[in-house]
């Protein structure tokens, strides 16, 4: 569900941006209360395994439409909602900039539609409400599926919302919610099932993650190296290998815009977004997950689409899932130090 350019226009990605920018402020500022060092590795494994996470796109059957996880709801419970939030807005960034994934104008769009909802309303208002009695395998699966289900509900119409405020005509309203909606149930019903079976394994292997979490206290005195080293393992074998079995089919934002205008994406049109497009021609030296080629380098020329093959195994694939999940951790991780210094510095203050 990751928005490119062509989709917005440069005032609702304008706008979006500086909410998403307001909105990832204040979590710095209210995560500093549960961050220590040990929560430091942990966002940077997580975002690394979700990067990984989404680069695979798994078939619906009977649609000729494919989804993958958006990953929002697993890091709000397993970091709280804000290091989740800001742990997206990593994922994403490092996506759009060296992967082609995501417009750049669309940035904002794309972090308050994966991260803000589930973040900042399905994991507070579904999630705990639903496992605040006690936290058990029923309560873990049934909190992982509304609020997984209600998340990507919520991020689906608000690109809905987004390509309306951002006058694109060639995807009427209504039609364009015939079909967006009901193609992201089926990938939510997915998604949370896919959240109950990691968030049980962990809640079976580190219980104090959760309960921490859950009320924003650090995990200065649990010990998460084997809960680093499972996260950090299945992030090599997913984006390095897992990734060849991807669906070749269409994800389900450009199944449903392909329905309703015809093409899988619009034409992108002159001025910023030209602009924004030939800056990250520029940066992304792994373009859709691949090496470069001579054609990635030809500015406002069509793709021309290679027959695929299925499972794709590919050295681009391997080496971007790698290295994809290596920045994020970097990146997720740096920001977590400066956080945490952020965070002493206060103390010496007030001291």
């Amino acid at each position: 569900m990751h928005m490119a350019d062509a989709l917005i226009s440069p005032a609702v990605g304008g706008t979006m941006l500086a909410a998403t920018v307001g909105i990832a402020a204040y979590s710095v500022k209210k995560v500093q209360n549960d961050m220590d060092e040990s929560k430091i590795p942990l966002m940077g494994v997580m975002g690394a395994f979700v990067f990984a996470a989404q680069m695979i796109n798994f078939s619906i059957p009977g649609t000729g439409s494919s989804g993958h996880l958006g990953g929002g709801m697993l890091l709000a419970i397993l970091l709280g909602p804000y290091a989740g939030f800001l742990t997206m807005a990593s994922i994403l960034l490092i996506q759009a900039l060296f992967f082609g994934d995501g417009g750049l104008l669309a940035y904002g769009c794309n972090v308050f539609n994966l991260g803000f909802y589930t973040c900042f309303v399905a994991y507070p208002l579904i999630y705990k409400k639903l496992v605040r009695k006690g936290v058990s395998p029923r309560s873990i699966f049934v909190g992982s599926m509304v609020s997984s289900v209600v998340g990507l509900q919520l991020g689906a119409f608000s690109v809905m919302v987004q390509t309306l405020l951002s006058g694109k005509t060639e995807l009427p309203f209504v039609q364009f919610l015939l079909l967006m909606q009901p193609i992201h149930l089926v990938i939510g019903v997915i998604e949370g099932l896919a959240t109950a079976a990691i968030v049980a394994f962990i809640w079976r292997a580190r219980p104090e993650i959760l309960e921490r979490a859950a009320i924003g206290e650090t995990l200065s005195d649990v010990s998460i190296k084997k809960v680093l080293t499972g996260f950090a393992v299945a992030a090599v074998i997913v984006g390095g290998l897992l990734s060849w079995f991807t669906s070749t089919n269409p994800d389900g934002l450009e199944w449903s815009i392909e329905r309703v205008a015809g093409i899988a994406e619009l034409e992108t049109p002159d001025g910023i977004h030209k602009i924004f497009s030939e800056i990250q021609s520029k940066t992304a030296f792994l373009p859709d997950y691949g090496f470069k080629t001579d054609q990635d380098d030809v500015q406002g020329q069509p793709a021309v689409e290679d027959e695929e093959s299925w499972p794709s195994v590919d050295a681009g694939t391997s080496v971007s899932g790698v290295v994809g999940g290596a920045m994020t951790l970097v990146l997720a991780a740096f920001m977590g130090w400066i956080i945490n210094i952020l965070k002493k510095k206060r103390g010496k203050a007030v001291a």
